[in-house]
């Protein structure tokens, strides 16, 4: 059985979407069905990224077919402490915004713990939390989020079982995990209260779901591993009605999908072959050519001889099949026939278009290979997909701005103008709440500040300025960390942008893992922009191949990569002094997420650590390389 390894249900779905429609309904059936027997609906509701496109799914069943929620009583697990309910990242606030504003529900039935509650009187209050949930007959379905730490509500790795509602501290990781809600750590509250595990198991349905490869490895934790009071959510193994659903990323790690071998037949591709080849050298140590047949059935890869043959053979394979992946033409080595190399000979050279959500992440993840295209004669635009303006502190808004006054002033210009501007922005700025946003001008000149450095990085690399393209799509512009979803203008702009310039060789990032979720929304706006094209005739489209690189946070694993491309230590350093020219992106980033590292820091280790993978299992040793994987549309 694929699933014999698992010891909670697991429900997976291709996306994100539809794991939510599907959650979503099953609320949606609890309701409906309590409302036939004329009782109340009790839920327990969790905050947070992971639920948003749940309750958008349950306004739109709301409004569209006529769910009502007249009967519904809420209880939210958590909330930060101490947080005014009004505040941008509060959970009071979020229900609002994200389900409670857009229903029918009495907001007398909506319960959230409060951020505001005296200290002096928190356990009373957390006591009569419980009390409230237990007179109301029990939490009836219970949805939740996961940790990467595998805490569920606010219940840390070492909480009790039998754990209520309480004032908890906040595990450093948790709080670097949610810093990207609020401008710097220092601002993400040290306590938060929790629903008590015990709580939680009370209730009758459970339904925890998990998105993106981030999830992974604590989903696998919690389903496949031991319980345990340091995994939280594997407590919920010990349920008799929970259920995890999860999209295909956030299964990764599961067993049946990371070593399918174990579970059953499978069908042995040579993707397949390589995969299991790979993570069996990794883990023994060895180059993939001194892998032996003992190795194989020590490895559970018995079946893979019997099928294939001796192992020196299939050693040889996938041996291959890594060599031929390295690469230091990404675009195509000119008058050259090939056959096993990524990119094609022809045509050459080659109109290229770089995809970079942001300002600065064309250079912090493909710098070598955004160089190389240049320097090896082809047509290289980049796109820059969004302003990028939340990620700029308030500093380098007034120091840029003096810098304009000073310049006008030196050049005989009336500076009265900007000198208005300045006092404005610094009056602001000093009396500015954690919680607010900054005004359209304040973003508008945090907007101009990366376009600078962006084309600063353009000209460093070479690129001439009319191949720098701005996008700003409107997703984006919210002003908050919170962003739109994608829209229609954002591919018609896209749209527009490709049919102009007519690549054969798209680039753009596949990272997923991207906590603002803006790398998603920007490489969908590509994906729906070529299906469209091609949909349309587009004849260009045809031979046009698209690259995703990943972004800051993450890498593609081994045996996936398809292009890598290698880079000298002085390549390395160059593109260390081209991510430097981002100088508003050095230091302390706001919203830079859980990783407290350098972007150029992020990056040298990941393309090192590419590099040594490929020495491990029997390549070349080089000092590092960036990796690519092909999108098939």
């Amino acid at each position: 059985m694929v699933d014999s390894f698992e010891k909670i249900p697991v429900r997976i779905f291709n996306n994100l979407k539809e794991g939510s429609v599907f959650i979503a309904h099953e609320i949606a059936g609890i309701i409906r069905q309590k409302q036939a027997e004329g009782k109340n609906c009790v839920l327990g509701l969790a905050t947070g990224s992971s639920p948003k496109t749940v309750y958008a799914e349950l306004v739109r069943l709301h409004r569209e077919e006529g769910l009502s929620f007249k009967n519904v009583i809420t209880f939210n697990l958590d909330e930060y402490y101490p947080i005014t309910n009004d505040a941008l990242q509060s959970y009071n606030r979020y229900m609002k915004e994200q389900l409670f504003n857009h229903v029918d529900i009495n907001p007398a039935n909506c319960h959230i713990p409060n951020g505001e509650w005296p200290k002096e009187n928190i356990k009373k209050h957390c006591a009569e939390y419980d009390a409230m949930i237990e007179a109301a007959g029990g939490i009836d379905a219970q949805i939740l989020g996961i940790g990467n730490n595998g805490h569920i509500g606010f219940n840390e790795p070492g909480s009790s079982r039998f754990s209520r509602t309480r004032l908890i501290t906040l595990e450093n990781s948790t709080r670097i995990a949610n810093s990207f809600e609020f401008a710097n750590i220092s601002q993400v509250p040290r306590l938060a209260v929790t629903m008590g595990i015990d709580t939680i198991m009370k209730a009758k349905k459970i339904y925890l779901m998990a998105w993106g490869p981030m999830k992974a490895p604590v989903i696998q934790k919690a389903v496949e591993d031991e319980v345990t009071e340091q995994i939280p959510a594997s407590l919920l193994q010990q349920h008799n009605d929970a259920v995890f659903v999860v999209d295909e990323m956030a299964a990764a790690d599961l067993t049946r999908f990371r070593s399918p071998w174990l579970t059953g037949d499978i069908e042995w591709t040579p993707q397949m072959v390589k995969k299991a080849v790979v993570n069996m050298a990794l883990k023994s140590g060895k180059p993939v050519l001194g892998l032996t047949n003992s190795d194989y059935n020590d490895n559970g890869l018995g079946d893979l001889l019997v099928e294939k043959g001796d192992a020196y053979e299939i050693n040889l394979q996938v041996f291959y099949m890594l060599r031929d992946s390295i690469t230091g033409w990404p675009g195509g080595k000119p008058n050259a026939v090939i056959p096993a190399h990524p990119e094609r000979s022809t045509p050459y050279p080659k109109t290229c278009i770089i995809f970079s959500p942001h300002p600065d992440d064309d250079i912090i993840s493909m710098g070598g290979t955004f160089m190389r295209l240049h320097d090896q004669g082809h047509d290289v635009h980049v796109a820059y997909q969004t302003s990028g303006n939340i990620a700029v502190t308030d500093e380098f808004v007034t120091r840029f701005i003096d810098f304009a006054v000073g310049f006008e002033e030196i050049s005989g210009i009336d500076s009265s103008k900007s000198r208005d501007i300045l006092a404005k922005a610094q009056q602001f700025l000093a009396t500015k709440k954690p919680s607010e946003s900054d005004t359209p001008e304040i973003r508008s000149i945090k907007g101009l500040i990366r376009r600078g450095e962006a084309k600063a990085t353009c000209r460093y690399v070479g690129i001439k300025d009319e191949n720098i393209h701005f996008q700003n799509l409107p997703f984006y512009e919210t002003g908050k960390i919170e962003k739109n979803p994608m829209g229609e203008e954002d591919v018609v702009i896209t749209m527009e942008l490709l049919r102009k310039v007519k690549p054969q060789q798209i680039f753009c990032a596949g990272d997923l893992a991207d906590p603002h979720g803006t790398h998603k929304v920007c490489l969908d706006v590509v994906f729906e922009s070529m299906r469209r094209l091609k949909a349309a005739g587009d004849e260009w489209v045809k031979d046009c191949w698209v690259w995703l690189y990943k972004g800051a946070w993450q890498e593609w694993n081994i045996e996936e990569i398809e292009m890598a491309i290698p880079m000298s230590p002085d390549q390395v350093m160059k593109k260390r002094f081209g991510i430097f020219i981002h100088q508003s992106q050095k230091d302390m980033v706001p919203f830079q997420g859980s990783d407290s590292r350098e972007f150029w820091q992020r990056a040298e280790d990941r393309n090192a650590n590419t590099a040594r993978l490929y020495a491990q299992l029997g390549l070349t040793q080089y000092a590092a390389m960036e990796a690519f994987v092909r999108w098939h549309y």
